[in-house]
């Protein structure tokens, strides 16, 4: 055969065609001899009754020519990837090294956690504190105080009358935790009326509602000690009169000096100065005393704090004190170590009289509502005096101000 298909083109023969070929150059050599034919009226390879049929007789390649339409043999993993997908193998290989790789990811992080865990435990050792709850507890305050000071700073309000109230609270309870008698109804009320007329009334207004809710309270005081008739002594109930008034001076009156301060022409940013101030000092003396303190510096009162510690607080709060008048209240350099150093001292005394305090009560901290914190009065104890000096250097730099 010329080995052409029907419409003209060359293809390569199969393994029937190149048998058929074969039986027509071959001669009958059987019917010459008188043998049976083997070769009927149908095609040359068809097989006979009761002869196997071979299963390569279908269109079957010759050895060496490829069939018709079809490609070289080709690998199948090969001919996987060249078709976009990948076999069990592949997938098997990837979900080792994605297990690998998790696996390590998660020995790193569980290695840094202990460390971190070892390292936040000798702090709470030392200190007694829980860093990490206290960091957040910190930042979460911080962003809500900030975000009130630079959009609206009237929002600062209910911020400073909660803490207030709250402060007040604390106070009491631990002051009639140490045998004192404190009535906290009538102290809760005269704080929401000081504190209220720090940032709605005159300055005057301020020092005649103060003195009236001081009234208020030790009135109370004595008439509810003339109605229980317990045989409380003279001596006792003059103390119980002036630890009342004590009250509405340290908490009530000191945030209405800082609402005062607020209501001021650019006071929010005096406001924001003067906390950031205390906090950097607080923080610095925290740190390099944690690191670095070595001498007490009130053994006696607060045996935690260090000379190392206070050092690191006095360069604090002089870089921020610096920082904050230069580019926040618009005024010369030399007023922010001013502000710096008389912030430090104010944050300082306020730490060690609270320090004082709880001592003298016999208890650590003031109450446990902050986790990492003990009580609202142990993170205000540093700020609530510094309202003072801060409303006083507002006045006094006033004409200072580069921008007005």
């Amino acid at each position: 055969m010329s080995g052409e298909s029907s419409d003209g083109e060359d293809r390569p023969l199969t393994r029937r065609e190149a048998r058929a070929g074969d039986a027509q150059a071959r001669p009958n050599a059987e019917e010459a001899a008188g043998g049976a034919t083997a070769a009927s009226d149908g095609p040359a390879n068809t097989p006979t009754a009761g002869t196997p049929r071979d299963p390569e007789d279908d269109d079957t390649p010759v050895r060496g020519i490829p069939a018709v339409g079809s490609a070289a043999p080709a690998d199948a993993a090969d001919a996987q990837r060249a078709s976009g997908r990948l076999g069990t193998a592949d997938h098997s290989a990837i979900r080792d090294q994605w297990r690998a790789a998790r696996g390590e990811f998660e020995d790193h992080v569980s290695h840094a956690r202990g460390q971190f865990e070892q390292a936040n435990e000798r702090i709470k050792q030392r200190t007694g504190r829980d860093l990490l709850v206290a960091i957040l507890i910190g930042v979460a305050f911080g962003g809500v105080l900030l975000a009130s000071l630079l959009f609206i700073k009237e929002l600062f309000i209910p911020i400073a009358v909660a803490v207030a109230l709250l402060g007040t609270y604390e106070l009491s309870r631990a002051l009639r935790a140490g045998g004192r008698r404190v009535d906290v109804v009538p102290q809760l009320i005269a704080a929401f009326v000081v504190v209220l007329t720090g940032y709605f009334g005159a300055l005057w207004l301020s020092w005649v509602v103060l003195f009236a809710a001081t009234a208020f309270v030790a009135v109370w005081r004595m008439v509810a000690q003339m109605i229980a008739k317990d045989g409380r002594t003279y001596g006792a109930v003059l103390a119980d009169v002036t630890v009342g008034a004590f009250v509405q001076v340290y908490v009530p009156f000191l945030t209405s000096v800082a609402l005062m301060l607020l209501s001021r022409e650019h006071g929010e940013w005096w406001v924001l100065s003067f906390i950031v101030v205390a906090v950097v000092a607080d923080t610095a003396a925290y740190a390099s005393g944690l690191a670095f303190g070595k001498h007490p510096m009130a053994p006696r009162i607060s045996p935690k704090k260090t000379w190392e510690g206070f050092g690191g607080a006095v360069l604090g709060s002089l870089v921020a004190g610096v920082l904050l008048a230069m580019f926040l209240l618009q005024l010369p350099w030399w007023c922010g170590l001013v502000l710096g150093i008389t912030i430090l001292l104010s944050a300082t005394l306020g730490d060690l009289g609270e320090s004082m305090l709880k001592r003298d009560l016999g208890i650590k901290d003031m109450s446990s509502w902050l986790p990492g914190h003990g009580g609202l009065l142990d993170r205000l104890d540093s700020i609530l005096p510094s309202t003072i000096p801060a409303l006083a250097l507002s006045f006094l730099f006033a004409p200072l101000t580069v921008i007005t």
